[in-house]
């Protein structure tokens, strides 16, 4: 109640401090003073005016005295105060078989705000935002400040709450929020996303755990772009258990074996003929399964692994190249993907070089890839110098990812790329899309004018691989042609796929007997 009861003479607090501090004031207080006086004379207007401090005081000194010492200014609650209040609603709910909702919300780019506007407007933002969700949610409800641009919000227990009712409050929430911002007489917009919980699908039994479910949840929302809406769930859940046990497991894994490539094909537009693989890191976890990369790869870098993981993958690919060789078997290069840590590893070139002569393999064996979005960002430094490096040895360099990342035309020359792989978002449904194709068309009469070979990625249709051969693409990779694999399945489906080009009629020229 006391909790309530200060909440509530917060509020009235705000929207009394609102309306003298905003545009109410220019019509409230001319019309109350006319109206005093209008009922008592100059004198009444006098002792009017006297009163308005000792007002003032009373009422301030009223709402301290009501106001829990632990809340903070503009009714939002500190982190600890609402982490007290989380638990207490937990058990509020569960012993009275009602339910509760916790949300986590954040503002988007608050850098970016910041640098723009600067901070005091960013500040502005902030409390304003604070402001809009206590006025959008009830008395019993917490709101609470738990990062520069973070809140954390608490529903009191209700009889009734689904997971509709859930999302129709994150999106009102949204709404408020979102609302510009008038700083300095520039309207500030921000965008926000927002993860929620409901009590009943917390992954633990506490108020923490339920609060970090609704965390965890904000993190999904984010990575699904600007303004989305997560709830958490069993899957995220299970990802969260997940992660946990990689973390523990990752050093051991790449030391035992267990994490390996697998070898995807690309073939020739013009031929059919196999001209390549990439090699694509997978775990082979004993008790999971097969697990991609977006499973192990953050766990790699926080054990700061990622130098050793390459290491791994040369050392499998070029075991690879030499056990294609010995089965007479024509593989010309694999790709293997190089990451901007890896890169700035001042001692990456001295390190492939002997590894390739371990082998006793030539330089352009290694396709080295190298994603759009580092050449994009890479200034003139180490990375810059180890991709040249690299390239002078007699390496391949595959720009990744082309089109997703802004790289200049000049970066392509300046790191002397020998192919571009096109990017899936520009193959997809490009036989049916006419605006993919012209896309597609411009990417390669760009490659044509700078003597760069060409490959798409995520071919998976025949309608797909047909318009990129026609369009003039040299190289394609994905379902369509062949799915990754590990390295005893790859000399089978070398020998299907030669077989199957045998059985193709080819067509002679005329200088042909």
């Amino acid at each position: 109640m006391a909790r309530q009861r200060a909440g509530t003479l917060a509020r009235w607090h705000n929207r009394l401090s609102s309306t003298l501090n905003g545009p109410g004031a220019l019509v409230l207080l001319p019309a109350l003073t006319l109206a005093i006086y209008i009922a008592a004379g100059e004198t009444g207007l006098i002792w009017f005016s006297l009163s308005i401090p000792v007002l003032y005081w009373i009422f301030g000194q009223s709402i301290a005295r009501f106001r829990s010492p632990d809340q903070a200014a503009q009714g939002i609650l500190t982190r600890q105060v609402f982490s007290d209040i989380v638990c207490k609603t937990l058990t509020q709910a569960i012993a009275e078989d009602r339910f509760a909702v916790t949300y986590a919300i954040a503002l988007s780019e608050f850098d970016a705000l910041a640098d723009r506007y600067g901070q005091a407007a960013a500040d502005m933002v902030v409390l304003r935002t604070g402001e809009r969700l206590i006025a959008v949610l009830r008395e019993v409800d917490s709101v609470a400040q738990l990062g520069d641009a973070r809140f954390g919000i608490c529903t009191g227990p209700v009889r009734h709450l689904d997971l509709e009712t859930c999302i129709q409050l994150a999106s009102r929430l949204q709404t408020a929020i979102e609302e510009p911002v008038a700083v300095n007489g520039i309207n500030i917009y921000v965008s926000a996303s927002v993860g929620f919980c409901q009590h009943t699908r917390a992954p633990g039994s506490g108020g923490e755990d339920w609060m970090r479910a609704a965390v965890t949840a904000l993190r999904e929302a984010q990575s699904r772009g600007p303004s989305a809406i997560r709830a958490f769930s069993d899957q995220m859940r299970i990802a969260i258990e997940t992660r946990e046990e990689i973390r523990d497991d990752v050093v051991k894994a790449l030391e035992s074996g267990q994490i390996q490539p697998w070898f995807q094909p690309q073939i020739s537009t013009d031929t059919g003929e196999i001209t390549g693989f990439e090699a694509l890191a997978r775990w082979h976890h004993p008790q999971r399964g097969i697990l991609l990369p977006r499973d192990f790869l953050p766990a790699i870098e926080t054990a700061g692994l990622l130098d050793r993981l390459t290491e791994v993958m040369m050392y499998h690919t070029f075991a690879a190249l030499k056990a294609w060789d010995g089965a007479n078997v024509d593989v010309p290069q694999v790709g293997v993907n190089f990451t901007s840590s890896e890169l700035r590893n001042p001692r990456l070139t001295d390190k492939v070089k002997w590894e390739l002569d371990r082998f006793d393999l030539t330089p352009d064996r290694l396709a080295v890839e190298v994603l759009e979005t580092v050449v994009a960002c890479a200034p003139d430094d180490l990375i810059t110098r180890n991709i040249n490096a690299l390239g002078a040895m007699g390496c391949r360099i595959d720009l990744d990812d082309f089109g997703t990342g802004h790289a200049a035309i000049t970066s392509i020359r300046r790191f002397s790329v020998s192919r571009i792989k096109i990017d899936r978002s520009f193959v997809m449904k490009a036989d049916r899309d006419p605006e993919q194709q012209r896309m597609i068309s411009a990417i390669l009469t760009m490659a044509e004018r700078l003597e760069v070979e060409t490959l798409a990625e995520g071919v998976e249709t025949v309608g797909e691989h047909v318009l990129l051969a026609q369009l003039g693409c040299n190289h394609v990779q994905g379902y369509g042609i062949g799915r990754p694999m590990p390295f005893d399945q790859t000399l089978d489906w070398i020998s299907r796929h030669t077989a199957k080009l045998a059985d193709t009629p080819r067509f002679m020229d005329g200088k042909s007997g």
